[in-house]
């Protein structure tokens, strides 16, 4: 229980630092177009900065509408990753041996050479569960994620590589990894995002 009834409304973080491979989770009133409501994967932390990417915010364009000689019968979905250099591509995968590609993990990377991607999906190789694509990424300098997350603006949370890579279940990430930190964040995945409104 708690300690007192007024402190499950009080959107605190919940104090865990941030790091390569885990996941941002944005506060539930945290009104931005991009960054309301989303769960964004730490690609890179370091003392210099960090890069992420915006896990569930889908585009209404498709990998086959920005890529020549994808003729396939299925739209390939794109996310937007964030709001910075939102004409670059970029790609998250489980595929070993793909060159120049970025370890996030053991068995997750993320880029590398894309003629080697683009030729894996052309010959028909799978797709779900396997590569996720995104225009754009999410960046902050020195210093300045640590000052967000102690602003309250997000919760740091750690999902397996299936979660983060599953598309089918982006929209109900956010709830999905916030209700996942306990009982108290459970309660906030079912605050409305702007309370005047309920």
């Amino acid at each position: 229980m708690f300690s007192n009834s007024r402190d499950i409304f009080k959107i605190e973080t919940n104090h865990i630092g941030p790091a390569k491979g885990k996941v941002l989770i944005s506060e539930p009133f945290l009104c931005d177009y991009i960054f309301g409501r989303s769960v964004i994967l730490l690609v890179d932390h370091t003392q210099d900065g960090s890069m992420g990417l915006v896990l569930n915010k889908p585009l209404p364009i498709s990998l086959n509408d920005i890529i020549n000689g994808l003729e396939l019968a299925e739209d390939i979905p794109l996310y937007q990753g964030g709001p910075i250099s939102m004409d670059t591509l970029f790609y998250l995968h489980t595929l070993e041996g793909i060159p120049s590609a970025l370890p996030i993990s053991r068995g997750f990377y993320l880029n590398g050479d894309f003629s080697d991607i683009k030729q894996y999906i052309v010959q028909g190789g799978s797709i779900k569960g396997k590569l996720r694509f995104f225009l754009g990424y999410s960046g902050w300098g020195c210093k300045q994620l640590n000052q967000e997350i102690k602003e309250n603006t997000w919760m740091v949370g750690k999902e397996s590589v299936s979660t983060l890579m599953d598309e089918t279940g982006s929209t109900t990430l956010w709830e999905h990894a916030l209700g996942s930190l306990g009982e108290k964040y459970e309660m906030w995945s079912h605050f409305p995002q702007i309370p005047t409104l309920n």
